[in-house]
């Protein structure tokens, strides 16, 4: 009786840790929201306001952790310069993968034809099912207009991650070079940065309840009928972004010497909340810690992390491509290379800044249509339904992707301690400040007791 209840003591001590993961209880959340969503779709429905209020709770924190993390970071740095090359190397990297993005997307779509053989007449369209949101036309000037705060503790107080980064570079350069005049102020924003974090722990903790209503609320919508139709179109832009992920994130983590496994089952529980709110401002706080805790200076992490969340999304310019080219090729317009070129080049300069905004893709998308003019506006009415399909494999690329900028801009600064890296990312039982709900994101000073 003795050694039954000895032997039974390290599985049900094993069982109580795993329970107490957060990866594992987003799983869990996930698979009862989709049950939820399939055997009770008129409840699943109600559930959607679980998913809007973490993603309220989430956003609310999002911009203290910017301004602390940049502002702190650019402030503690010997040398401003640092901070103007880091900024440099991280806008090359993310036009130069936004490029590569873009160009798989249109040599998938042009070899395996996902819109080809449906011949949708354009007089059957309504352009009525098109969100309203699409006309609100993402341009340049207004992308200018997003970086400029009507005040400085606005941008702070506001919900603009581009205006607030810019805020919390200038207010970090402005502290660096006040020298000891300027250092109680910074001593004051790493203590707030202590606070932020804590809370950043706290909220996390309710990720599992966005996560059970934002998939009951997505079956129970959507459900399978829509799927029919444009069955081929998810499977193709999924089986592009698994590609995309293996061939040349892994590639590009093999430069570092680093494993891409490694990475993603060290950011299992940010990749799985991003993946069922779609939202990858839901999982920044988290992400800013955790590649802090690999190793990464930061400087690099809350300069690259911010700016990389409105400049380098490498899922939404893979799916921008693919998702045009369907709708020419159901439309029956066959579009010339040349047509092709220009509709990237648009893409590239109307794809930036829109992180923030919800369904941004789908928003460059309808900017895209309109400026090129090839393909009706009312076109977007055929892929409205599987839009938040779609935005799965968008989110999950682009918050992986992010954190591989910054391993490599990391290394690139030599800013990256590569053997705390290569530690934690080859050790199966190694986890971030985050992997639990036993303990929040930081240091041995950030913990939270899990009675909390």
């Amino acid at each position: 009786m003795t050694s039954t209840s000895a032997a039974d003591r390290p599985q049900r001590s094993r069982l109580n840790r795993l329970i107490r993961e957060l990866w594992f209880q987003v799983v869990l959340a996930a698979v009862l929201g989709i049950a939820v969503g399939v055997l009770a779709p008129g409840l699943g429905e109600d559930l959607k306001p679980l998913n809007d209020w973490f993603i309220a709770l989430v956003k609310m924190i999002v911009i203290p952790v910017v301004f602390c993390v940049v502002t702190t970071g650019i402030a503690s740095m010997d040398n401003l310069r640092k901070a103007g090359r880091i900024g440099v190397k991280a806008i090359g990297y993310f036009l130069v993968l936004s490029l590569v993005s873009m160009l798989i997307g249109l040599v998938v779509a042009n070899i395996f034809q996902p819109g080809s053989g449906l011949h949708v007449d354009a007089s059957s369209l309504n352009a009525e099912d098109v969100p309203e949101t699409a006309t609100e036309h993402a341009t340049f000037t207004g992308f200018v207009s997003s970086l400029i705060p009507a005040s400085l503790l606005g941008a702070i107080t506001g919900d603009a991650i581009l205006a607030a980064l810019m805020v919390s570079i200038v207010f970090g350069v402005a502290l660096n070079m006040a020298g000891e005049e300027g250092a109680p102020l910074t001593r004051g924003i790493k203590a707030l940065s202590d606070v932020v974090f804590r809370i950043v722990g706290w909220v996390m903790r309710l990720a599992p309840l966005g996560t059970f209503g934002a998939l009951a609320t997505v079956v129970a919508t959507y459900g399978a009928e829509s799927l029919k139709q444009l069955g081929y179109l998810i499977i193709l832009f999924t089986a592009t972004c698994v590609v995309y992920v293996l061939v040349v994130l892994g590639a590009i983590m093999r430069a570092c010497r680093l494993s891409l496994f490694g990475l993603m089952r060290f950011l299992k529980a940010e990749l799985l909340i991003a993946l069922s709110t779609c939202s990858s401002e839901a999982v920044l706080p988290q992400l800013v810690r955790k590649l802090e805790t690999l190793g990464i200076g930061r400087p690099v992490v809350g300069i690259v992390i911010p700016s990389g969340f409105s400049f380098n999304l490498d899922g939404s310019a893979v799916y921008l491509t693919m998702a045009s080219l369907f709708l020419a090729q159901a439309m029956g317009i066959d579009l010339s290379w040349q047509q092709q070129l220009i509709m990237v080049g648009v893409m590239m300069l109307t794809s930036k800044g829109t992180a923030g905004i919800a369904g941004g893709a789908f928003i460059v998308l309808a900017s895209t249509v309109t400026a090129v003019g090839h393909i009706p506006l009312a076109a977007l009415s055929l892929i409205v339904g599987i839009d938040r399909i779609l935005n799965e494999g968008r989110v999950f690329i682009n918050v992986l992707g992010n954190a591989v900028a910054t391993i490599v801009i990391g290394k690139w600064e030599k800013d990256l301690d590569i053997d705390k890296a290569r530690s934690i990312l080859n050790s199966r039982t190694a986890q971030g400040p985050s992997a639990s709900t036993g303990s929040d994101a930081g240091s041995g000073a950030d913990k939270v007791p899990a009675d909390v």
